[in-house]
Order: structure tokens, then C-alpha cells, then sequence
């Protein structure tokens, strides 16, 4: 570098005045002097985490004013901080949380019903609006999704969705499990949950249901536990009763044609956005998911709850050490006390599989600056906004509860949002840091990326820059754009992912107990 050249400024971000982190919002070179008055000691890359004060060895690093693990060794001003030197203490003592039930719940300020803000729906007989209009072909075991498959091919390939246009599409849920499972056990229940809730989301206008026939997870079980019959818009079938594949393929055909005039007999009309049933939603999380686009979608959250909407929160391991601030939302002691038991689940879960919460986040994560599940969990938490916690529901139960609600799921993203749809959700929203590939049928998923890098780079899969909130955008700016990204894909307009045509292999129900 020549005498008359200086280095390029700093750009860097001090979240809380309690921190004694800032965030890198550039890579920075070792001796660059920081907005914060310290030098940099290593290279710290853009998302990254570096000191802004000496902290000692075992004293808290503090990020967004909590908790976000141990130092493991003595640590100088400046210094870049990471797993190799960042723990979430097990060698220190377990981090320990204050529930502090319903301490500091805030009461919501609606919007005055008249002056709530509505979407183009599709009302269904039961009430419920859906923002899609899809034909669904469920299977009850891993052995009929091949079937399902060439059904959906058949229909697709004849052309004859061009006459009903009021038909997003046909789409065969394939699952990979049904077949030796106990009808009394958790894998059961937990599959008859999320087919039925699929099935049964709004955003189905016609389902046929295919299996094989000597399977576990038998089709008059479910119709019998649902108290189900089959009318126009729900069929099912096994191939062992059709005859084989060639004509249980050519039964299926026969079904959905017939449906599709009634699953196309449907129009849009003006609804309140209080239908809504927003799924939340992070994958592929980076340094700035906590900064940008997770606590824009909470802002965009809490405008759906103040428009009489609900919300629905996710991914139990990743608010793993932040559910103390969700307790403090808890509507009563008893919904935060419900949310505080699955997390003890999950700690037992974990271990008596050999493995520890800390295992979240994924190597993607780290090299994007995430370095513990409490950095991760403290950012994934901002999808949920400011609102009381209302509910708390088990994996793929229905989500009854208006406003901000919480549901017991897994992580790994498609999992997690085949429990959302399963309850009812009808939109998703999705932020990535990294650039996660998803879609979703039949719920619509819109993309928000954490950072204008990847949001440029990978502009055929993203559907808002998050990443301008710290560029000059304001977070509230951001959640405004969101919430009215949100009302337009309720009333028709595509998202990328739908543009592109994922979500045929998203269905991915959890699986939980044995498999014989």
C-alpha cells in the first residue's frame, strides 16, 4: 500500500452498550483500528465476532446483552472470537437461565378491526382461508410414493390443469416411513398428525390418499380417528385392493379429474389478514441473521398479531438458551412452564442419543460467525417479535391459538415446516444468511436473505435483502416491507421458490421413535 493510501475504514457493529463483542460488518485485516477504540489482533471475518475490552478466562462473551458463551482462555482487546477460543461453558457450569414466568409480558395494541389490513383468499366450507389452491396426493407409507409419483406425472403430463385455472398445481407428498410401525406409539401418532393436518390445511382444495395396503400406518385408522368419510375433494386407495400399480395409477388419474371441476370452483375474495397463520422460519443462518433479517421478520410478526393474525415459532433447539426471554412473554406461568418441559425433553433427547445440544449450529453456521447454539438461539428468537407467548404446541398439532404461538420441532428446516404446515400455517417465511434452497407446497415460503452478498449472488432464489438494514434501512422498514410482501403472496403473487418449482420434497415428517 502505497504512503499516500490509508486503509479502507472499519465497518463494524456494537449491538447492546453491555456487549464486550462488536460485529464485523466487513472483513477485517489484523492491526485495523475499529469505531470501538480497539485494534484487531487477528483477521476477523465479515459476520464474525472480536473483543471490545479484555475479558478473562471463563467470563461471559455478551452479544444482543446476553449470554452467548464462555471465554475459553484470557482474551485482549481486539481479538477475534470464535469456537476456537468461545464455549457455551460446560466447563464453567451450565448456563443457567431465570424463567421469570409472564414478567414481561407486553400487551398488544390492535389495530381496530376496520382498519385492518386484508389479502385475496380462497374461503373454504369450515372457515378457514387458504392463500393456495392445491391437489394434494398423500401416501401412507415410503412403499405407495412411487405410485403417488406417477399420478401426479400423469396429470401433470396430460395437460389438463390448463382448464382449471384456479389450480396452483398437483403435488405427491412422498414420506419415507409407514410400514413397521407401532399404532400405539409416538411414530404413529405423529405421522397421523401431519398427514391429516396436510390434508386438511387450508391451502388443499382436493386430496386422494394412496397406500399399500399392508402397512402399519393403515388409511382406515386415520379415517377412523378423524372421523372421516370420503366425499368429492378426499379419496383414498391402497394398490393391493387396485390391483397393482398400473391400476391404482390409472384409479388415482380417474380420481383427480374427477375433483379438479370442484377444486377448481373456488374464487378469491377480499379477507381480513387476522387469516393468516404465518410459519417462521431460519436456515443456513450467518452472523447477521440475529442483526437483519430474523428480528425484521419479528417486526413483521408483531403487525400480523396486531392485525388479528397468528405467528408460529419453531425449531425448539434453536431458541436453546434463549427461551428465557420467551417465558418472560408467557401468556400465563402454565404456557411458559409447558415451553421450559419440552426444552428439558430436548436436553434428554439429545443425550441419550449420544450427542449435545451445542452440536447446532451446523459448520455453515460457523463459517458464517454463528460459534454456539446461545449466539444462534438468540438470533433465531428474534423471528418471534415482541408479542405474548399464547400457546405452545406439540409437533404438528392444531394451531388454534390467534397471535404469537410456539411449536415444538426440530431444527432441520424441512422438518420443522412440514409440523407448521401440518398445523395450519398457510404462508412461511424464510430467512438464510447462507443461501438455503427451499420451497414449500402447498404453503407459499418467501426468502429473505440476511446480507446483500449472498442476496445478489443468489437474486433467483431470494425474495427481500434483509441485508439493508445495515445499509441504512431500518428494521421497522424492513418489517413493513415483509408483512406487505406477505399479503401480496397470500393473494396469488409467486415467490421465488414457487417460481422455480420447489416444494415436491419438502414433506419430511419427524420422525421421533424407533424404527423395527
Amino acid at each position: 500500500m502505497s504512503d499516500v493510501m490509508s486503509p479502507p475504514a472499519a465497518k463494524t457493529l456494537l449491538l447492546n452498550p453491555a456487549d464486550n463483542v462488536a460485529v464485523a460488518l466487513s472483513n477485517l485485516d489484523v492491526g485495523i483500528d475499529t469505531p470501538e477504540g480497539v485494534r484487531t489482533t487477528k483477521r476477523v471475518p465479515r459476520g464474525h465476532k472480536f473483543t471490545v475490552r479484555p475479558v478473562a478466562a471463563g467470563e461471559a462473551i455478551v452479544k444482543f446483552g446476553q449470554i452467548i458463551g464462555f471465554a475459553k482462555t484470557g482474551l485482549p482487546a481486539g481479538e477475534w472470537v470464535h469456537e476456537h477460543n468461545c464455549s457455551i461453558g460446560e466447563e464453567h457450569g451450565a448456563f443457567q437461565r431465570d424463567y421469570e414466568f409472564s414478567q414481561g409480558v407486553i400487551p398488544v395494541d390492535f389495530v381496530p378491526e376496520a382498519e385492518r389490513a386484508t389479502f385475496e383468499g380462497y374461503r373454504r366450507s369450515n372457515g378457514t382461508v387458504g392463500t393456495r389452491n392445491y391437489v394434494g396426493i398423500l401416501t401412507s407409507v415410503n412403499c405407495s410414493t412411487t405410485v403417488a409419483g406417477f399420478i401426479a406425472k400423469e396429470i401433470e403430463r396430460s395437460g389438463i390443469l390448463e382448464d382449471y385455472p384456479n389450480i396452483d398445481g398437483i403435488v405427491a407428498l412422498k414420506q419415507a416411513n409407514g410400514c413397521i410401525i407401532d399404532s400405539r406409539g409416538v411414530i404413529f401418532d405423529t405421522l397421523k398428525k401431519t398427514t391429516w393436518g396436510y390434508a386438511t390445511n387450508p391451502n388443499m382444495g382436493g386430496v386422494i390418499m394412496v397406500g399399500l395396503g399392508c402397512e402399519g400406518f393403515q388409511i382406515p385408522k386415520l379415517k377412523e380417528a378423524y372421523g372421516v368419510t370420503e366425499n368429492e375433494t378426499f379419496r383414498t386407495m391402497t394398490i393391493q385392493e387396485q390391483g397393482g400399480t398400473k391400476k391404482t395409477v390409472a384409479a388415482g388419474v380417474e380420481a383427480v379429474v374427477a375433483m379438479l371441476p370442484i377444486v377448481n370452483n373456488v374464487r378469491r375474495e377480499t379477507v381480513p389478514a387476522s387469516e393468516l397463520m404465518l410459519a417462521l422460519q431460519c436456515g443456513g443462518s450467518d452472523g447477521y441473521s440475529g442483526i437483519t433479517a430474523n428480528p425484521a421478520l419479528g417486526y413483521a410478526a408483531d403487525i400480523l398479531v396486531r392485525h388479528g393474525g397468528t405467528a408460529i415459532l419453531s425449531e425448539t433447539p434453536e431458541i436453546y438458551g434463549a427461551e428465557h426471554l420467551l417465558t418472560r412473554r408467557a401468556r400465563t406461568p402454565e404456557v411458559g412452564q409447558k415451553l421450559v418441559d419440552i426444552i428439558h425433553w430436548w436436553e434428554d433427547y439429545t443425550r441419550r442419543n449420544n450427542m449435545e445440544m451445542n452440536n447446532n449450529p451446523s459448520p455453515g453456521n460457523k463459517l458464517g460467525g454463528l460459534t454456539t447454539i446461545l449466539e444462534k438461539s438468540l438470533g433465531a428468537a428474534a423471528k418471534g417479535g415482541t408479542t405474548p407467548l399464547n400457546a405452545v404446541y406439540n409437533y404438528a398439532d392444531p394451531v388454534t391459538e390467534k397471535g404469537f404461538v410456539f411449536m415444538d420441532t426440530p431444527g432441520y428446516d424441512p422438518v420443522s415446516a412440514t409440523g407448521q404446515v401440518a398445523g395450519g400455517a398457510n404462508v412461511l417465511a424464510f430467512t438464510t444468511g447462507r443461501g438455503s434452497a427451499y420451497g414449500c407446497k402447498p404453503t407459499p415460503s418467501i426468502k429473505i436473505a440476511t446480507n446483500s452478498e449472498m442476496y445478489h449472488r443468489m437474486i433467483d432464489d431470494m425474495d427481500i435483502n434483509g441485508g439493508e438494514v445495515v445499509e441504512g434501512s431500518s428494521l421497522e422498514a424492513k418489517g413493513q416491507e415483509i408483512f406487505d410482501m406477505i399479503l401480496r403472496v397470500a393473494s396469488g403473487e409467486k415467490t421465488k421458490s414457487e417460481l422455480l418449482g420447489y416444494g415436491d420434497n419438502e414433506f419430511v415428517p419427524w420422525q421421533i421413535g424407533a424404527t423395527v
